[in-house]
């Protein structure tokens, strides 16, 4: 039965949340990790080019989920000012991705898969915080 909790029911408990986000996360991980290898493998474009279109792409995954699932009681009951919202706490985790993949890539010489795994795990937990204490409710 507590698992029905943690994985149905509404919740501001911050394990319940980072469980759920950890799990959107993979996803928004594996849509952003696929799309920066066939971007720049296949269609040829520079690996930060590559990084800042499928973080993007991650970003809109990770949205659509965690306001359904992860985060449902928002602070801010406009959508669209809250998409705007987690679209900026979003642009500085693309900003922290990006420098970080430069200088794991271009100063350490560090294969840019591979600085794109470092770099994931420091942005999520810049996203996770960021959203759960600036967008949402949390736990009183």
């Amino acid at each position: 039965m507590q698992y029905r909790k943690v994985l149905f029911g509404a919740t501001t408990n911050l394990f319940v949340q980072l469980f759920r986000y950890t799990l959107v996360g993979g996803v928004a991980f594996i849509v952003d990790f696929g799309f920066l290898f066939i971007l720049t493998e296949y269609m040829g474009c520079h690996y930060l080019i590559s990084a800042t279109l499928s973080f993007l792409m991650g970003l809109l995954v990770n949205y659509l989920i965690s306001t359904r699932w992860v985060f449902r009681e928002s602070k801010i009951s406009n959508r669209k000012v809250e998409f705007i919202l987690f679209g900026l706490i979003g642009l500085m985790g693309l900003g922290l991705n990006n420098l970080f993949i430069y200088l794991l890539t271009d100063l350490m010489g560090v294969y840019y898969m591979v600085s794109k795994l470092v770099t994931a795990v420091l942005v999520y937990l810049w996203n996770f915080l960021g959203r759960r204490y600036f967008l949402f409710y949390v736990e009183k």
